[in-house]
């Protein structure tokens, strides 16, 4: 293999969407090897969300390849998400100003609500669009979207998806995969990860652990965040034909679309 030759380093494939992330082996040392990573990294490095950054290297074809340090460890499962760890990491990241410039300096992509509303409208199958209670959140993320001033946004992940979540055996919780960050409201997160794995009536203690006041305003950005995460899910589980993964995703959403 070309990049086993360039670099010295014994690559073994780890499974991902991108196929670009490796375990290198050389000289019984161990390493986190992927192509591309967001520049973002270091500064994610630098601040422990991240394992730490070891070395960065251009290869021949122009790729740039960095090299993390390898923990053991695993991903978190859906229960531990609710823990009051993930809520202060997540609280962390948003409230940091060095991340923000630093996402900001590397050219970090701003995002609004409706572009998330214009990803689930488009291409959307005639099944789905039909469906009563799909159609009934469509209508409740059309009718209470909202504007947000980009001053007050802050570094987003984009994809708090408990594998991306990763405890390594020493206890130190990382958060890993920035392919997606972006400067968002931090709200955007939040509905996420509570719409996923936080029953509702636990909302305002995961906030509190968050460090935030669960004001009436929060809780709609955050439900309205919730809602069209879970209408992308469905989507997607449709797409692939996960009809089982995508009845668990109408139960969810089911619960967070009332106000009971």
């Amino acid at each position: 293999m070309e990049l086993e030759r360039e670099t010295g380093w014994q690559l073994h494939p780890i499974g991902g969407d991108t196929g670009q992330a490796y375990m290198g082996i050389k000289n019984e040392e161990k390493l986190f090897l992927k192509r591309n990573s967001s520049p973002f990294l270091a500064a994610l490095s630098v601040e422990g969300i991240t394992p730490r950054l070891m070395w960065t290297k251009r290869i021949g074809n122009g790729d740039v390849l960095t090299a993390q340090e390898w923990c053991n460890g695993r991903s978190l499962t859906s229960q531990e998400m609710a823990s009051p760890n993930v809520a202060k990491m997540l609280s962390k990241i948003h409230h940091s100003q060095t991340l923000k410039r630093m996402l900001v300096r590397v050219g970090g992509k701003t995002f609004f609500p409706d572009e998330l509303l214009r990803s689930y409208q488009e291409n959307l199958n005639n099944q789905l669009q039909q469906h009563p209670l799909l159609e009934e959140a469509a209508r409740y993320l059309e009718d209470s979207i909202f504007v947000v001033d980009e001053e007050n946004m802050s570094v987003c992940h984009g994809d708090v998806y408990r594998k991306n979540w990763l405890l390594s055996d020493n206890q130190k919780l990382y958060l890993v995969d920035w392919d997606s960050a972006i400067l968002a409201d931090p709200a955007l997160d939040l509905g996420m990860l509570l719409g996923r794995y936080v029953p509702k009536e636990e909302w305002g203690n995961w906030i509190s652990s968050y460090g935030a006041e669960w004001t009436e305003q929060l809780s709609q950005r955050v439900k309205w965040y919730a809602v069209s995460t879970l209408l992308m899910d469905i989507k997607r589980c449709h797409q692939e034909t996960r009809y089982h993964k995508m009845n668990h995703k109408l139960i969810l959403l089911e619960k967070v679309l009332t106000d009971k």
